[in-house]
């Protein structure tokens, strides 16, 4: 074990230096785009906007801020269980259903389907008030230059000057593609395949190979835990670097200025999910399993 961690060191001193040369690299060619003119006349007919649909609303209604809240709050606890279950650890209890003939499970995977299930209803809701108010018009393309117009946003993110846009109205094109992305696809898939992996699965469906066979669903429900979580971490950087007060007063306030308000709410909503990991550890894990009318196997400590 430790020839294999003194081995695996030199790769990680290699590695992060490259990655950094590489970051470096990619911002200067991205940036060396802008001086060239065969290139700098696609910024100018694609400037990083994406055609809006007729009727498109602005602003962000409370209800949005509530689920998207609620997504991410629901997402750290789906996350920190998905990982304790995946370091095949003995876990302190396991967990049998009353009211039904449901095998046993770990308090892990107990948990994390708890958490699965609030985040999904919270996310169907969220499709529905989407529909429901128009707010659809922000997330889906109404033309196909949303692609080149993309492009540009992209490489402007990555020269380090930043797109214009106004979040208030409408987002820019790759803003557009990813939000939509986020929520009308990978969503639905990780709910999809969630179900595939769950307990409530049907037996009779449950396939070894192929298409949500065990090693397809297990293969892409793990690249979807990490889509969301590249996501979360670039979403929150660039929400922070291209007008914090702005971007937070959209979402946590629902007005367009740039006041401390939508600050403030942001700084709360972290103090309220940061309590509530401390606190929803294992052992109140265990007891809301109780509470729920369930079978509770404490296991005692490991020795």
């Amino acid at each position: 074990m430790t020839e294999e961690r003194g081995r695996g060191i030199p790769v990680l001193v290699l590695l992060i230096p490259a990655a950094g040369f590489a970051a470096v690299m990619a911002v200067l060619f991205a940036r060396a785009l802008f001086e060239i003119p065969e290139t700098a006349s696609f910024f100018e007919t694609y400037p990083g906007d994406a055609t809006p649909w007729p009727g498109t609303p602005a602003g962000f209604p409370a209800w949005l801020s509530w689920t998207h809240f609620l997504s991410a709050f629901f997402l750290l606890f789906i996350v920190r269980s998905g990982l304790l279950i995946r370091s095949k650890h003995r876990p302190p209890a396991f967990v049998t259903r009353r009211a039904a003939r449901a095998k046993r499970l770990g308090l892990h995977t107990w948990w994390h389907l708890v958490v699965d299930t609030l985040w999904a209803v919270n996310g169907v809701v969220y499709i529905v008030l989407l529909i429901l108010s128009g707010q659809w018009k922000r997330l889906v393309p109404a033309s196909w230059d949303v692609v080149p117009n993309a492009i540009s946003a992209g490489l402007q993110y990555l020269s380090l000057d930043w797109p214009s846009h106004d979040g208030w109205t409408q987002y820019n094109a790759l803003q557009l593609l990813l939000y939509g992305f986020t929520v009308f696809v990978a969503g639905p898939v990780a709910v999809i395949v969630g179900l595939r992996l769950s307990p409530i699965w049907p037996a009779g469906l449950r396939r070894a190979h192929g298409l949500l066979g065990d090693r397809f669903a297990r293969t892409l429900h793990w690249l979807t835990a990490v889509y969301f979580i590249a996501f979360t971490v670039v979403h929150v950087a660039l929400v922070l670097l291209t007008g914090a007060l702005a971007n937070l007063n959209h979402m946590y306030a629902g007005r367009d200025d740039e006041t401390w308000i939508g600050a403030t709410v942001f700084a709360i909503s972290l103090i309220v999910t940061f309590v509530a990991a401390a606190l929803l550890r294992p052992p109140a894990q265990t007891r809301l399993a109780e509470l729920a009318h369930n079978d509770v196997r404490r296991m005692p400590p490991a020795p």
